[in-house]
C-alpha cells in the first residue's frame, strides 16, 4: 500500500497520483476481508504458528471443511493481487495504467516483479491455510499444488 502511493507520488504526475490513490482504496477494501478471514482461521486453529496450522489439518484439510471460506479467500486474494475481474486499479483498457504511468523500463519491471511476487506469496498462503498438511508430508507435492494456484491467477 505504501509502495503504491509512493510510486504514484514519485513519478511527479497528477494522473499517476490519482491512479495510486484509486489503487490504495481498492487494496484497503480487500485487505479488510482477507484479515477477517485470517482471524477466523487463527481462531479455528487457536495458534499463530503456521506449523500448528499445518498440523491441525492432519486428518481433514481445511479446504474440505471450510470450503465457503476458501472461496472467499480465493476471490479476495484475486482482488488483492489485481487479477482479471478485479483489475480496477490499473485501468488497462484505458490510456492510463494507474500509478505506473510515468515509469520507464527499469521501474516498470520492478513494479510488475513485485506484483507477481505478491501472487506467489498469496498462493503459498492458500496452500498453508487450506492444504497445510500436504506441506508437512512432501514439499515437492506442496509446490506442485501451489504452482497450480499460481497458474490459475496468471
Amino acid at each position: 500500500m505504501y509502495s503504491m502511493i509512493g510510486s504514484g507520488w514519485a513519478s511527479n504526475s497528477n494522473y499517476s497520483l490519482i491512479g495510486a490513490i484509486r489503487g490504495v482504496a481498492q487494496t484497503v477494501s480487500y485487505e479488510a476481508s482477507l484479515s477477517v478471514i485470517f482471524v477466523g482461521l487463527i481462531l479455528f486453529v487457536a495458534s499463530f504458528d503456521l506449523m500448528e496450522v499445518c498440523l491441525a489439518q492432519k486428518y481433514v484439510l481445511f479446504l474440505v471443511i471450510l470450503l465457503p471460506i476458501f472461496f472467499c479467500w480465493y476471490i479476495s486474494s484475486l482482488a488483492e493481487t489485481n487479477r482479471t475481474p478485479f483489475d480496477f486499479a490499473e485501468g488497462e483498457s484505458e490510456l492510463v495504467s494507474g500509478f505506473n504511468i510515468e515509469y520507464g523500463s527499469g521501474g516498470f519491471a520492478l513494479i510488475f516483479l513485485a506484483e507477481y511476487a505478491s501472487i506467489i506469496f498469496m498462493r503459498y498462503l492458500i496452500m498453508v491455510f487450506f492444504g497445510g498438511y500436504l506441506f508437512c508430508l512432501n514439499f515437492f507435492f506442496f509446490n506442485l499444488i501451489s504452482f497450480f494456484f499460481i497458474f490459475s491467477f496468471i
